[in-house]
Parts: C-alpha cells; sequence; structure tokens
C-alpha cells in the first residue's frame, strides 16, 4: 500500500492542486485551507451554498496566495499583517482570523455575485477537534473538522461501478489517497496508520454532503443525488447517532507529528 495523491486546499471550498511531496503538520498539510471566504459577519461560506466556488482556483505563493478565475483572471493577495482580527465562524466553532482586505474581497464578491470576505488563519490560533475523537492537543485548520481526510482509489473504484457515470477522486476532496489497498472499504478496519516517520491516526468516516454532486470545476450537477444516493444503496451509511444515516466515503486522521511525506510512500497499518 502507497501514497499514490497528495492533494492542497489553500483556501476552504475553492480548488485546490495536487502535490509530489507534502508537509504534514498538527494542523494537516502545511498551508491547507488556512484561508477561507465568509459572509459580511464571519459566517463561512462553501460550494453548499454557492456553487460558482467551484470555478475559482488557490495556488499558495511565497507572499500569500495566487486566485484564478476562467473569467476574472488571477488576483494576488498577501498574508495579512497584524491587526484587523474577526470574529468568524466554522460549524459551531468561533475563532479569530485576519481580514485580507477590501481589493480581494471586492474582486471575490463581484466573481461569486455577494459580498464576501476572505479571511486567514494564523499558526497563534487554536481550532481543537473534537474532543470525542481527539486527544487535548489536536487541532485543526479551517477544514470541516478534521486536519486529514484519506480515500483510496480501490474505494473510488468500487464506487464507480455502481455509478450512472464514474466521477473523480476530486469529488471527494482528500488530502491523501491510498493504492494497493486490500479491497474496497479496507479502510474501515484502520486505526492507526504509518508513513515513514509519521503516524496518523484514523478517527471517523468522512460523512459525505452535496459537494460531492457538483462537477469540481463548474459547479454543475448531471446526476441530481448521485454519489450520495449509490453510497447509501451500497452500505456506505454513518452508524449510530448524530450524522447516523448520512453516506460516508473516506476517513479522517489527525497526524501524530510533522513529517514530510511524498508520493510513491510506502503505508503501513499499525492497528
Amino acid at each position: 500500500m502507497h501514497v499514490s495523491g497528495l492533494y492542497l486546499y489553500p483556501v476552504k471550498s475553492l480548488g485546490g492542486g495536487a502535490l509530489d511531496r507534502a508537509t504534514v503538520e498538527p494542523m494537516g498539510l502545511s498551508g491547507d485551507r488556512r484561508w477561507m471566504v465568509t459572509n459580511p459577519v464571519g459566517r463561512f461560506l462553501t460550494r453548499r451554498e454557492l456553487p460558482a466556488m467551484a470555478r475559482l482556483s488557490a495556488a499558495v505563493t511565497d507572499f500569500g496566495l495566487v486566485l484564478s478565475h476562467p473569467e476574472a483572471g488571477d488576483h494576488a493577495v498577501a498574508i495579512p499583517g497584524e491587526g484587523d482580527w474577526h470574529d468568524v465562524q466554522v460549524w459551531r466553532d468561533h475563532l479569530d482570523a485576519r481580514d485580507a482586505g477590501g481589493d480581494v474581497a471586492q474582486w471575490l464578491s463581484g466573481v461569486l455575485g455577494r459580498d464576501v470576505r476572505l479571511v486567514w488563519m494564523p499558526e497563534t490560533v487554536r481550532r481543537p477537534v473534537d474532543p470525542a475523537f481527539a486527544q487535548v492537543d489536536d487541532r485543526v485548520s479551517f477544514a470541516d473538522g478534521f486536519p486529514l481526510l484519506i480515500t483510496t482509489v480501490e474505494s473510488l473504484d468500487a464506487l464507480n461501478a455502481r455509478l450512472p457515470a464514474p466521477i473523480p477522486m476530486a469529488r471527494f476532496r482528500p488530502n491523501l489517497v491510498l493504492s494497493g489497498v486490500s479491497g474496497a472499504f479496507a479502510e474501515d478496519e484502520w486505526n492507526v496508520l504509518r508513513i515513514g516517520t509519521l503516524t496518523l491516526r484514523v478517527v471517523k468516516p468522512c460523512t459525505r454532503c452535496v459537494i460531492t454532486t457538483q462537477d469540481v470545476d463548474s459547479g454543475a450537477i448531471a446526476y441530481p443525488g448521485e454519489p450520495l444516493r449509490t453510497l447509501r444503496a451500497m452500505g456506505r451509511i454513518m452508524p449510530g447517532k448524530g450524522k447516523a444515516g448520512e453516506s460516508i466515503f473516506g476517513q479522517n486522521a489527525i497526524p501524530d507529528a510533522t513529517a514530510t511525506i511524498a508520493v510513491g510512500d510506502r503505508v503501513e497499518i499499525l492497528a
């Protein structure tokens, strides 16, 4: 079993890019989802509410970000300096973040057709992972809930065999894609993985939302309800309380150290 893909999403819900090598830090891949689009009062926005976000992508630069849009072009954004802190909300979490300024807010608002802001999470900000699945010091960026998302090629192949039309792995926005797995959905049985010097705790299946039904480049929906409907028909359903009954695909994970990993690295199952 080995790493066959590494993916970074600098801005929550915007397009990202593939990497050959990445540094894994306590909050996940270095630079992953440290930026976020919000409404004017600081509540997070995603493709769930704004499918047009699918047409935007982001790439990390030495000074901050470059945002790209097929019609609006590129827009460079610098990491905000000290000051201009704002209270922002991600699901039930409230935390401080730095506003990226009026220039990029105006550009994004024009592209998305509504008033939005862009904010950045400094290293000093700590957003805890759900204690039901985490240790005391575990933390996460602006990702929905966990530092890393792991998927496998074998599981996607099994799903695609049942879908009206195959979909790419990008629909699920994983950070690590593994292949050479013993079978489809073998990841359900994992508790601890090791990649070189890095240990990962596999803590919770990932419940999936409407974003998985949207084309990754346009936000359009060709087959309403898919792949969520097929995942449920395959028994890929969250057990227990809370989100019971929701479709699942992939596993959320938490790193226990900082380390560099690369495509091609061997992955060991420790527990």
